[in-house]
């Protein structure tokens, strides 16, 4: 089955939601979806997926599923905005516990239980669920962080930041419970799949500009092209190619904000007292910075 996948870029974080269906049946998943969000302000808005969902209204879908690639670290995620509107269910990589488990002292974050249950369904390496008349087939990749899932859905690999556009490479492995040798392997259980497997990649920086912004490859343009793991590298080239890279990277912008909403399926934490719901930045020193007045 040719699964059709309708691609929204935003621009603010370079981030690709998806909407793929079987167009036999209409059913439709939802793929890493984008809620907005000014941290200047700490305003939100759903003008992501307002924009998505009324594509899947015009097109006469119906979306049962919300998929995660990750918890992401650069954009806050509209799962719960896309399963309240609709009644789908929303679904992450079984590892996730371990990353609620790693950030939920960092925020003080006590209404986080660290086993996945404000996720509707954990999935399993090699897991397969029905799309309509066809199936999602969920693949661990993990490397980037210990959660990351790839979805294999007919001809299409949607394969959230493990792998960009060739001339973008790879994600970065050095987040807390990220591995470049994982990532190495995970990458390379990806290029073994049919060279014809259409990948499409959560994000896109253009290289440095010097393109359009594009978010739709090849398992076989990744192999010949992808600046990261082309030429047949071994495991201990990428991993020094990629720590040394990684060494380089500056934080995330909305790191921040969007780990403690995202290890809670795209919820903000509680409101206190005042019916307020604030986000927690956790202040670390340099030197004595603490001990002034």
């Amino acid at each position: 089955m040719i699964p059709s996948v309708s691609a929204f870029f935003d621009k603010a974080t370079n981030t690709v939601s998806y909407l793929v269906a079987d167009p036999a049946t209409r059913r439709a998943a939802v793929i890493d979806p984008v809620l907005d969000y000014d941290a200047a302000s700490g305003e939100v808005d759903t003008r992501s997926v307002d924009a998505l969902l009324a594509a899947a209204s015009e097109a006469s879908l119906a979306i049962d599923w919300v998929l995660e690639t990750h918890i992401h670290a650069d954009h806050l995620s509209g799962a719960c905005v896309v399963a309240a509107r609709t009644g789908a269910r929303v679904g992450i990589g079984a590892r996730v516990r371990e990353v609620q488990r790693i950030f939920r002292p960092v925020f003080g974050a006590d209404d986080v239980v660290p086993d996945g249950r404000v996720f509707d369904h954990l999935f399993a390496d090699g897991e397969r669920i029905a799309l309509g008349g066809t199936q999602i087939e969920v693949l661990h990749t993990p490397g980037h962080t210990p959660a990351c899932v790839s979805y294999r859905i007919g001809d299409a690999l949607f394969v959230g930041d493990t792998l960009f556009m060739p001339d973008s490479g790879t994600a970065r492995a050095d987040f807390p419970g990220g591995d470049a040798a994982t990532l190495f392997r995970s990458i390379s259980r990806l290029l073994a799949l049919p060279a014809e497997t259409r990948v499409f990649v959560c994000h896109d920086y253009r290289a440095g500009g010097t393109r359009d912004f594009a978010w739709e490859t090849s398992v076989a343009a990744q192999r010949a092209h992808n600046i990261h793991v082309r030429d047949g590298i071994d495991e201990a080239a990428f991993v020094a190619l990629r720590e040394a890279r990684d060494a380089t990277l500056a934080t995330p912008a909305l790191l921040l904000p969007s780990i403690q909403v995202n290890m809670r399926a795209g919820r903000f934490p509680p409101a206190e007292a005042d019916g307020v719901r604030y986000l927690r930045v956790p202040v670390r020193a340099r030197g004595s910075v603490m001990a002034l007045p």
